[in-house]
């Protein structure tokens, strides 16, 4: 099973934003690169036809970017099948089993909101459709420490841990690839990665807009749950494991897995969290809502590599850019020999990585100025990874989800480490302070990293 290709995709929720935003331009791709080729299976509980499933798809599909290769968006369509059906109900999963056919290798694509996941996965089990199946899951897997043992426990109940796949499309980009990629490929950068030439770390995930049309999800998530505790803890393993024992997805996630458990649990002195102003007139947001649209905290992992070195992570909404940037700053030379070199007022070395909008990678050095004094300025060496005919996340996840390869998902150790860390201040915190669209945060967020020099904010290249 662990490298046989899955012989259908039953998507439930078929008929949600997710799957007409993300998953039928991704599924067209999928049949434009020749991937997809067996049955496609929607299920959710409107009673549509599947002409109108078509219509939804031929919608989708014009939205993302139009249909420019008639032949296989008609064989897409031709690939569809529509389920309608209530998932607390035996007679749903009956005719799952029934448009199945004779596919014996499904798998099942949970584009539901989290408080189903469970539910599903218990009416997959009990209907005898989990042999040989695989079961994948959106984000967020739980939604503290007791919720995902809980739900890993349920999924661990009818699925192995091979067979589930829990989906985060952040790591389906092209740009969080190339930092593994970059960290173990190139030889002069792990002599100084480590607690010894690396003054502290930033990451910045930010957004220009509000909540919109999503209150209702927001008021039960907020910023450290909908990105912190996953995306940005994602980038941090990636930047902080130990080299994996080959190019495995077993042996990534073991390091990965480390990462999570080495870090410090956080207190409410180590966050910063912020509302921007305007959020409680949003649809479907409390009056009085205490929800963080905007998030900052100090972290530290207790490793031998970067015990010491604190973690800057960082996200918001109605903030001055779309952005998503890292910045790994170096410390200064050990022997002031150049005095403009090491002034607090001077930027020190550092690493950039952009993920986006644009791909890039560059390294900041110090240049002597022409003239007979010794005095120079910071230039960066600048690299952009922007490639065309780039996959999409979720088409290149759903592919590898399909094909059993689960290097670009997250394991049920990871993910219960992960929500350690952040399991007491999601109840005891600070209450959020207000800050203006279009600014940085609250002030609260630059006392948090002052001393490391304040933040450093995305580049505009």
């Amino acid at each position: 099973m662990a490298n046989s290709q899955s012989d259908a995709l039953v998507v439930f929720g078929v008929t949600g934003d997710l799957a007409h935003k993300m998953i039928f331009p991704a599924l067209y791709a999928m049949v434009k690169r020749g991937v997809l080729t067996v049955p496609v299976i929607g299920v959710a509980f409107p009673k549509w036809s599947l002409a109108r499933l078509h219509n939804r798809v031929t919608n989708s599909v014009k939205r993302a970017g139009g249909i420019d290769d008639k032949r296989a968006f008609q064989h897409l369509l031709s690939l569809l099948k529509y389920v309608s059906g209530d998932y607390n109900d035996s007679g749903t999963f009956a005719a799952i089993k029934e448009a199945l056919g004779d596919a014996r290798r499904p798998a099942y694509y949970l584009a539901i909101p989290p408080s189903l996941f469970e539910t599903v996965i218990k009416g997959l089990g009990a209907a005898k459709l989990a042999a040989d199946a695989r079961v994948i899951v959106e984000k967020p897997f739980g939604r503290d420490l007791a919720s995902a043992r809980a739900l890993n426990k349920a999924a661990r109940a009818v699925f192995p841990e091979d067979s589930i796949f829990r989906i985060d499309h952040f790591l389906g980009k092209e740009a969080i690839m190339n930092i593994l990629y970059f960290r173990f490929a190139n030889t002069f950068l792990e002599p100084i990665w480590n607690r010894n030439y690396v003054a502290s770390v930033q990451i910045t995930l930010s957004e220009t807009f509000g909540v919109g049309k999503r209150g209702a999800f927001y008021e039960t998530a907020g910023c450290l749950r909908d990105v912190i505790q996953n995306h940005l803890f994602q980038i941090v393993a990636l930047l902080a494991m130990e080299p994996p024992a080959g190019r495995d997805f077993g042996a990534v996630h073991i390091e990965k897995a480390k990462v999570f458990a080495a870090m410090r649990a956080l207190k409410a002195d180590d966050m910063a969290r912020g509302q921007y102003i305007g959020y409680r007139d949003e649809p479907d947001v409390a009056k009085r809502s205490d929800v963080e649209t905007y998030c900052a905290l100090r972290l530290f992992i207790d490793s031998w590599r970067w015990d010491g070195v604190p973690w800057y992570l960082r996200s918001g909404k109605c903030l001055p850019d779309t952005a998503t940037e890292i910045v790994v700053e170096l410390k200064p030379p050990p022997q002031k020999l150049f005095a403009d070199a090491t002034r607090k007022s001077e930027l020190p070395n550092y690493f950039r990585f952009r993920v986006s909008p644009n791909s890039a990678v560059a390294l900041a050095a110090r240049v002597k100025l022409a003239g007979q004094e010794f005095i120079g300025e910071l230039r960066e060496l600048y690299l952009s990874e922007d490639q065309p005919g780039e996959e999409s996340p979720y088409d290149r996840l759903l592919g590898d989800a399909m094909a059993g390869d689960g290097a670009l998902f997250t394991r049920e150790d990871a993910v219960e480490a992960a929500w350690a860390v952040v399991d007491s201040v999601l109840k005891h915190h600070h209450r959020v302070r207000f800050y203006k669209p279009g600014t940085w945060g609250p002030k609260d967020a630059e006392a948090l990293i002052a001393r490391d020099g304040g933040w450093r904010n995305p580049s505009r290249k």
